[in-house]
Parts: C-alpha cells; sequence; structure tokens
C-alpha cells in the first residue's frame, strides 16, 4: 500500500526537526559521557605498542601499580573467554600476545579510580619488544605478496585484444590517500556488570549487535547475558562499525574481572593511535580508447593498505571493484584488487566503504584521456556513460559484475547541472581568464556519481522493528538501527507517524538495544532508512489495520473504508479521535503492538563468480565544481559548487540535504587536506587536530547550491526514497578534477599526475613536473 492509499498528516516528505534537535541544543541530549556514573565506577586506559612490528617478551607494571589509586593491571592470559575479537577473520588479539604488529596496538588495560590516574598509569608500563621488519606501505606489501586476504580479480570480454587494437593508449598512476573519521565523540564504552553473571554495555556503535557478539565471546558467555544499548553516537562515518567493539570489549573485560562497573573513553591521540582508517590505495591502469574518448579496454590495479588485520577490508576491497566503473560502461575490463597486509593500524569502513577508491581510478583516467584528446572532460564522461553510445544489439547498461543499470538517470541529470550551472558559458570565461592570469589558474569540473545501495553480504540486508501504541495515544518506536547524528530516528518517526495518521509530536523513540531487536544489521552500507524505516512502517501497518478492522467491524463497513489522517479515525459513519478508538480497541483486547520485519528483494550475489546483483539500486548525482590554484605556492580553494543529486522522494528534505552537504565537504577533506603521514618507524605522525586538517567553516564557498533530482524511487522502497548517507561523499571528486584541470591549463596535452590528497605541496609537486616536461 502506497502512501496514497493511505492518506495521512504528510509527516513524510516534510523538512522537520531532527528529533534530537531541541535535546542538543539546549544540552539535555546525553551521550555516553554525560551519563550520571554508577557509584565504584572505574575507568580503563590503554598501554600502547612503542613498535610497530617485534616479539612482546613482557609487560613491566610495577610503576603503575604503584601509584594511589589503581587497582589492576590487565593482560592477555587475564581474558576469561576467546582473546582473539570474534571477527569474520578471527585474526586480531583481543590484547597482544606473543606479538605487536603496529604503534598503537593495544598491550595492556590500566584500571584506574578515576580517568586521569588510569591514563598516566598507563604511560609508565613498560613493553619489553624485541623488534622485527616492518612492512609500512603498500609498495613493500605488493613486493613481498603481503596479504590480509588473497587477491581478487574480476574481468570481462577480453582486455588485452581490446588494448591491442585501440587506436589510442594510457596508462598511468595514483594515489589516494586514507581519512581519519574524526567523529566528535570519540571511542567510548560504558560496561555495568550485573546479577547472574549478566553484562550491560552502552556503546557509541554503529553495530549493536556485532559489539553484543564479541562481548560475549570475550566473557566466555552467551549472547543472551549481554546487552548492548545506543541511543546516540556523537558521528561514526563507518569508524564505529567494526572499531566500537573494541573499547566495549575493554571496558566489559575490566568490568568482569573487578566486578565494578567500567568506562573507557579514549582520548583523541590514543584514538588516532589505535582505530583504524579510510583504506588508502595505489591505483595503476592501462586504457585504450578511440578519438572521440571512448573506452575500449582497460586493465586496472587496485592495492588497498589493510593494517596488520583483515578487519572489513575484504568487503571494502570488493566494493571498490564494485565502484571502480562508476557511471561509466566498461566492455573490455580486468581488475587485479589487493588486500595489503602492513604494520599500520587496521583500517576499516568509512563513508563509501572503498567505493570511492575505485572511482577515484575512473575519474582520474577520464580526466588523462580528455587532456591527451585536447577533449572537454565532461564530454568524454558523457559518452561513456552507461547507455551511452547504445545499439540494436549492445545495450550498452551492464556492469562488470553482470548488473543491469535498469534506472539510469544520469544523462538527463547531468544535463539539467550542466544548464543550471552554466557549465559551457563559465568553461568559456575560465579559459579566458587562464590566458591572461600567469600565476592564479581556475579550473572547472563535473564529475557524475552512481553509487549502489545494499550491502554486498547479502544476509545483512535485513532489519526488524517494534511500534508500541499506548492507550492515550501516544506511540514508542525501537529498531535495529542507530543514530549517529544521520536522522535515521527522525526519519523512523515520520514513517510511523504517517502511517498511523498522527503528528511527529506523538512518536518517540527509545535507544537501540539488542535485548529489544535481536541480530541486527550494522548502520551502514547506506542502508539505514531502507531497511530500519521500512521494518518500522511494516509494524505500525499492523497496527493500524488492526484498529481498522476494529473500527470496521464496529460500524458494519470494510477495513478499506476506514482511515487514519491528522489524529482522527474516518469512517463512513463520521470521525472519532484516535486517543479514544485506541481506549476502545484496549477494551476490546485488540493488540496494539506489533513487530515489523524487512527484507531487501531482487538481491543475490555469488562471491565466488563476483557476478549477480549485489545491489537493490543505484543513487545517482553530479557536482560541478570551480576551483583556483595558486601555481607559486600549490595552495588551492573551492569557490563555487553545484550539486543535483538523487534521493528518491525525500522523507525529509532539509535532512537529506544536509547529508549532501557534509558528504560533499567531508569528500573534499579526503582529496585535499586530510593527510596521514607515518614516519620510517610506523609512527603515526598526524595523529591530532594540530597536524590533521579536516575543513572547516572557512573553507566553505560562498556558492554552495544542493537541488534534489524530482523523481521517485522507480524500485519500491519506504516511501520512494533513495539511501542519502554515502553517495554524496563522491560528489567531491569534481573538486580535484576541478584542480587538475586548472594545474592542466599550465601545459595543455602533457601528462599531468596529481595524487590525492592534493594538499598545496603535493599540486606544487605537480605544478613543477608538469612544467619540467
Amino acid at each position: 500500500m502506497s502512501r496514497a492509499d493511505n492518506p495521512a498528516t504528510g509527516v513524510m516528505g516534510r523538512s522537520l526537526y531532527h528529533e534530537s534537535a531541541r535535546a542538543q541544543l539546549t544540552g539535555q541530549a546525553r551521550y555516553i559521557d554525560d551519563l550520571p556514573e554508577i557509584r565504584g565506577t572505574l575507568h580503563a586506559a590503554p598501554v600502547l605498542s612503542p613498535v610497530a612490528h617485534g616479539r612482546l617478551l613482557g609487560i613491566d607494571a610495577s610503576q603503575a601499580l604503584a601509584m594511589r589509586g589503581v587497582v589492576r593491571v590487565i593482560s592477555s592470559s587475564d581474558i576469561p573467554g576467546d582473546p582473539l575479537f570474534a571477527t569474520f577473520t578471527h585474526d586480531e588479539p583481543i590484547l597482544a600476545r606473543d606479538t605487536v604488529e603496529h604503534v598503537g596496538q593495544v598491550v595492556a588495560l590500566v584500571i584506574a579510580e578515576d580517568v586521569t590516574t588510569a591514563r598516566v598509569a598507563a604511560r609508565r608500563v613498560r613493553c619489553q619488544i624485541e623488534a622485527l621488519p616492518a612492512i609500512l606501505d603498500i609498495e613493500q606489501a605488493l613486493a613481498e605478496k603481503a596479504w590480509v586476504l588473497p587477491p581478487v580479480q574480476m574481468t570481462r570480454g577480453d582486455p588485452e585484444a581490446a588494448l591491442a587494437g585501440a587506436p589510442y593508449r594510457l596508462a598511468g598512476e595514483a594515489r589516494v590517500g586514507g581519512q581519519e573519521h574524526f567523529y566528535l565523540e570519540g571511542q567510548i564504552a560504558y560496561a555495568i556488570p550485573g546479577e547472574q553473571d549478566r553484562m550491560h554495555v552502552h556503546a557509541s556503535s554503529q553495530h549493536p549487535g556485532e559489539v553484543q557478539h564479541w562481548v560475549a565471546h570475550a566473557l566466555g558467555l552467551a549472547n543472551h547475558d549481554v546487552s548492548i544499548e545506543t541511543r546516540r553516537m556523537g558521528g561514526g562515518f563507518g569508524g564505529k562499525e567494526t572499531q566500537a567493539g573494541h573499547p566495549a570489549v575493554w571496558a566489559a573485560l575490566a568490568a568482569k574481572l573487578t566486578g565494578r562497573p567500567v568506562k573507557m573513553r579514549l582520548d583523541r591521540d590514543d584514538d588516532f593511535m589505535i582505530t583504524g582508517k579510510r583504506h588508502n590505495f595505489l591505483t595503476r591502469y592501462e586504457v585504450g580508447f578511440d578519438a572521440q574518448g571512448c573506452i575500449l579496454g582497460l586493465k586496472a590495479m587496485l592495492a588497498g593498505q589493510c593494517g596488520f588485520s583483515a578487519d572489513l577490508s575484504g568487503p571494502v576491497n570488493d566494493r571498490a571493484l564494485f565502484h571502480l566503473d562508476n557511471a561509466y560502461f566498461l566492455e573490455h575490463v580486468r581488475i587485479d584488487s589487493f588486500r595489503c597486509k602492513t604494520h599500520t593500524q587496521s583500517n576499516t569502513a568509512f563513508r563509501g566503504f572503498g567505493g570511492p577508491q575505485g572511482m577515484f581510478l575512473i575519474e582520474t583516467l577520464m580526466g588523462d584521456i580528455a587532456r591527451h584528446l585536447g577533449l572537454d572532460p565532461l564530454l568524454v564522461r558523457q559518452r561513456n556513460l552507461y547507455g551511452a553510445g547504445a545499439t540494436a544489439t549492445q545495450a550498452r547498461d551492464t556492469t562488470p559484475y553482470g548488473m543491469r543499470v535498469e534506472d539510469n538517470i544520469l544523462a538527463p541529470l547531468i544535463d539539467r547541472l550542466q544548464a543550471s550551472s552554466r557549465y559551457g558559458l563559465r568553461r568559456e570565461a575560465i579559459a579566458r581568464w587562464n590566458q591572461q592570469q600567469a600565476t592564479m589558474r581556475r579550473g572547472l569540473a563535473l564529475t557524475p556519481v552512481k553509487f549502489g545501495i545494499s550491502f554486498t553480504a547479502t544476509q545483512f540486508n535485513q532489519a526488524g522493528a517494534l511500534v508500541h501504541v499506548y492507550t492515550d495515544g501516544s506511540v514508542l518506536v525501537n529498531h535495529g538501527g542507530t543514530e549517529m547524528g544521520q536522522g535515521l530516528h527522525t526519519k523512523v518517526c515520520q514513517t510511523v507517524a504517517d502511517e498511523l495518521g498522527l503528528s511527529l509530536a506523538h512518536v518517540h523513540i527509545s535507544a537501540s538495544d539488542t535485548s529489544k531487536i535481536p541480530n541486527a544489521s550494522a548502520t551502514a552500507a547506506s542502508a539505514g532508512t531502507d531497511l530500519n524505516a521500512r521494518a518500522a512502517q511494516f509494524a505500525a501497518r499492523q497496527v493500524r489495520e488492526r484498529l481498522q478492522q476494529f473500527v470496521a467491524d464496529a460500524q458494519g463497513c470494510s477495513a478499506q473504508q476506514v482511515q487514519l489522517r491528522e489524529g482522527r479515525v474516518i469512517s463512513p459513519k463520521g470521525e472519532q479521535d484516535f486517543v479514544a478508538v485506541v481506549q476502545a480497541a484496549y477494551a476490546a483486547r485488540v493488540q496494539l503492538w506489533s513487530d515489523g520485519f524487512y527484507k531487501t528483494p531482487k538481491i543475490h550475489y555469488d562471491k565466488h563468480t563476483m557476478q549477480g546483483r549485489p545491489f537493490y539500486y543505484f543513487a545517482y548525482g553530479a557536482a560541478c565544481v570551480e576551483v583556483v590554484v595558486d601555481t607559486l605556492t600549490g595552495e588551492n580553494r573551492v569557490v563555487a559548487v553545484d550539486i543535483l543529486h538523487d534521493v528518491g522522494t525525500s522523507i525529509n528534505p532539509a535532512i537529506d540535504i544536509g547529508q549532501i552537504e557534509g558528504g560533499f565537504v567531508q569528500g573534499m577533506g579526503w582529496l585535499t587536506t586530510e593527510e596521514l603521514v607515518w614516519n620510517d618507524q610506523g609512527l603515526l605522525t598526524t595523529h591530532a587536530p594540530s597536524t590533521y586538517k579536516i575543513p572547516t567553516a572557512g573553507d566553505i564557498p560562498e556558492h554552495f547550491r544542493v537541488e534534489l533530482w524530482p523523481e521517485a524511487n522507480r524500485e519500491d522502497n519506504v516511501g520512494g526514497s533513495k539511501a542519502v548517507g554515502e553517495p554524496p561523499f563522491m560528489l567531491a571528486f569534481a573538486v580535484i578534477e576541478a584542480i587538475r584541470d586548472a594545474v592542466a591549463s599550465l601545459k595543455p596535452g602533457a601528462p599531468l599526475q596529481l595524487h590525492a590528497p592534493a594538499t598545496a605541496p603535493e599540486v606544487l609537486r605537480a605544478i613543477e613536473q608538469l612544467r619540467a616536461r
């Protein structure tokens, strides 16, 4: 049943306030560190390895234990359950045992009466380590064939023959850096031991169900003995999908061993040193193309730096494979993917989940092809789009992994943005500017995004929810998703309110809790609303249908003749107040609560053949960006942004536009200013805001225009909406392509190599290299 079949208050589709906005504005919204501490609460701090790779010979904690307020020091030998985190690959120790494998690996925990004492004492613990050779970068890992998981290859057609027969060929290499999540609320957990060996943990986690599993394994308990609660996070971006499990396990371990509540909050420096980042990639390509810039054959290599353990590197690198095509049809292609082991932090999920790294390569070579042929890069992109150049015998609409692109709207979307951003006129004006300016060069780029929505692991595409209607007419919702500021809870509440014909004020939501919704998937893959709002909608629908049937039976009409709208129950015999109907239904013993379950339809995927339909649908968008580059210093600035993005029929336009703006700016930071640097000893030297630069308000251009594509999702998704969490991140490719456009104007037609992030020194290096050719 659609919204048109059950007219409601129109709560869906409106730009309503975030459900926690008032509480956050007034300081009443509680994060874990705001919770009142139970009497007797202890604090945990980590002891970190100072060595990238070595044999752990022993730990000297005597100085720490001598400090007043220190309760105990915990090492691997104290773990009552499984000493390894319960990951899919089972390759990461909870606390280092015989070896250490990166600077910052947690070797032990210091437990103390207060947080300051715990942290000071942790720095007094001495680790006895015999250093071993360390692998610190991708090239070394490739040379030594060091992998966390075996390499993977995806092939379609005959790329060798296509390359051999191509009139033009190019080869290139491009690096793209990692990225620190830099969530405002750092990693934190608060573990409270209960009766009968139970454990309750407040976790700042995108995946409470996985945290429950990890904690239970570490403590030697069954899952039903552990409950995980997450009311909200102060940001996540993927960094709290698996890695929030670490502090939760550490805190729960300490609580188990001491019998007292334990809080563990990492300070920012330790957070940087311990947790994984976005995977940095080394990419190489060999491409063949014709005089129009159409790709005929492609051979590509994607090498991702995974760190010392697998974590989520398998699916992250798989998604890089799936999204290397971005918006473009590749008839003959071979992609080799290497999952490189290094003695650095174990890299993890980050917004886009490998998709941005794959797209980085294809967008780089699109610009290279255009410059080689002297063509407008946008024209080359348009000629390579899925569906472009289709014939009666070749639809050019199938991805290298065998999924048809059935909902493709990119051609008209790009056309509309090209017109609304005045792309052609601005390109002419920039060309005139660059002819007259020796130092300050401008660049312009318009790049598209096609991003698949669903977990590539099919089993995670499911969700559950509970909807309770109380006798006063108020409604409480609970679901398995988590709120990290992205507005998921707000959209779920809007969906339930619409289904029951109520205002948003009637619907509240409670904390995500494994004791309420079991086995919930992570809030990730941009699927949070698709899964959880749909499950909540189905739960609310069952309650609504019971109320409709109750009224219909009492009045002698059909249930279809009863509508719930604007807090009223409307039937052929008149209107009643929703509360009155609910109270009458309760008196008649009608069930006023229900569960809802949803599983994404149509999807299937064979991980062995790498063929199938891993995504329910694609989300699309495009960005037009103008930049200015100082060719004497390499400094660059974004001066204008125009975005047209596809969110289907938006459940909450204000939230969606906020996600688009935030995603774009975060992507811009990844590609321009956010540089992670390790020294030759494996120490991360950019581990604080003083050295790691995320975008600030001053980096946002005055002209920043976002518009939504006016078309519903062609698949049957909740409210006709589309996912919006990750796809906007990749709109930022227009930034680095515009920088390349500006730099290339110094020597048109010459090969240009610009790695990301395009910091001022990197841009200056590219300029000097270009001038030397």
